[in-house]
């Protein structure tokens, strides 16, 4: 069932992500892939009852991207919606590939809801490879990439069989 909370967390997200574009050819607006992100946590079995796991999920990369206070969130849409995103959330702080390693290494780790909107983003993160690839991203970098995805996809906690099988 939509709520305001969620049009409201789908608005907030398109606000904050404006800007921003995919690195395919297409450069479509980033807020596609936070979108899609929530409705495939929306439509998951296990997701699909869970308000607040669906309203994170389009602001998931409010914190690491957007620069979105974490209180700002708690503010907006209560703790638990702030906890889920900063959950997924990785240190812009580090180096690329640390932050790439970490996600393998903390994977595990993960509550079961962060896991599913985790696996929600490397699905849709992994479509954006395949139908619009970044346009300097060598056929080596996309495999790369599908590998370490599917490494970070691996290690975690069962999320959802029916949004692994996507």
């Amino acid at each position: 069932m939509i709520t305001a909370r969620i049009l409201k967390a789908a608005h907030v997200a398109a606000v904050w992500h404006a800007k921003q574009r995919r690195k395919g050819s297409a450069q479509e607006p980033y807020v596609n892939h936070l979108l899609e992100v929530a409705y495939l946590v929306a439509e998951s079995p296990e997701g699909r009852n869970d308000e607040n796991l669906i309203i994170a999920a389009p602001l998931h990369d409010a914190i690491e991207d957007a620069k979105i206070p974490y209180s700002r969130i708690v503010e907006m849409f209560e703790a638990d919606v702030a906890h889920l995103v900063q959950e997924v959330t990785d240190d812009k702080a580090l180096a690329k590939q640390e932050r790439k390693r970490l996600q393998i290494a903390n994977a595990p780790h993960k509550s079961q809801r962060a896991a599913l909107l985790k696996l929600a983003d490397k699905t849709s993160n992994l479509r954006a490879v395949a139908n619009d690839p970044p346009v300097h991203w060598p056929l080596e970098r996309r495999r790369e990439y599908v590998r370490w995805a599917r490494a970070v996809v691996d290690a975690l906690p069962p999320a959802s069989p029916w949004l692994r099988q996507k």
